[in-house]
């Protein structure tokens, strides 16, 4: 059996031999915090998350998925078919955490205009610079 020390119960992501960075990224990472966002609406097979998570590669979904289900946010179930069909779905874990991306995801998207005006000040700005 392992022994987990007291030190690596303490989380404190902003110190750099954090354990919880790992799960952080995993999470808010390109692909994981969209997958999550996903697997919040329904359970998905591969091949119809992948749909859902448009422009994610085969491999990068894979990693994504493998990463989430060892940090406990994902199960991964084989469903008794021939072929054998792979079915993903929230942990309770994963469903607090997509519930809380699903709200800055949304603050993001109403916000989309104001970003937009931004960054044109912005590369206009940048522009005049030059």
């Amino acid at each position: 059996m392992t022994e987990i020390s007291d030190q690596s119960l303490e989380a404190d992501v902003f110190a750099r031999d954090c354990s919880s960075r790992t799960t952080l990224q995993a999470v808010t990472g390109r692909w994981g915090s969209l997958v999550l966002i996903a697997l919040g609406e329904s359970n998905y097979r591969f091949s119809a998350l992948r749909r859902r998570v448009d422009g994610v590669s085969e491999r990068m979904l894979s990693q994504t998925l493998q990463n989430l289900e060892r940090d406990g946010m994902i199960v991964r179930t084989v469903l008794e078919a021939i072929p054998p069909k792979v079915e993903y779905h929230l942990t309770p874990l994963g469903r607090q955490v997509a519930d809380h991306l699903s709200g800055l995801i949304e603050l993001v998207q109403d916000n989309m205009p104001a970003v937009r005006d931004a960054q044109a000040r912005y590369d206009e700005r940048r522009g005049a610079g030059d």
